[in-house]
């Protein structure tokens, strides 16, 4: 009789726990989702974090890039219907909705920096 028995009973039989081995299969797929969000999910929610309140403190005078790739100067920014009104050359001013900032060009000088003179 012993010719007859699977080896998936004589597996269980050795006394392994079906639901620790049930775990044991997904905790790669566990960790490789973990590794996943630190690596690349998480850093890139920040970056979006960043640029959104970048975008938000938007003032006169900012060098900005749109989604269409205009680079321009801010020259008045409009907070009630959310539109910003920017140079892209001498004397020729569009208008955007701050909705399509990609970047914000002009470098963000730090208060350290302007109290050492």
């Amino acid at each position: 009789m012993l010719p007859f028995i699977s080896s998936a009973f004589a597996q269980d039989a050795s006394g392994g726990s079906a639901a620790s081995a049930q775990i044991m299969q997904f905790l790669p797929l566990v960790l490789i989702f973990v590794v996943f969000y630190f690596l690349m999910i998480r850093p890139q929610q920040q970056q979006q974090k960043t640029l959104k309140a970048q975008i938000a403190a938007v003032k006169r005078g900012d060098r900005v890039l749109t989604a269409g790739g205009i680079v321009g100067v801010v020259q008045k920014v409009r907070d009630a219907n959310n539109e910003l009104e920017v140079e892209i050359a001498p004397n020729v001013r569009v208008t955007v909705a701050r909705d399509t900032l990609s970047m914000v060009l002009t470098p963000q000088v730090p208060a350290a920096a302007n109290d050492s003179k």
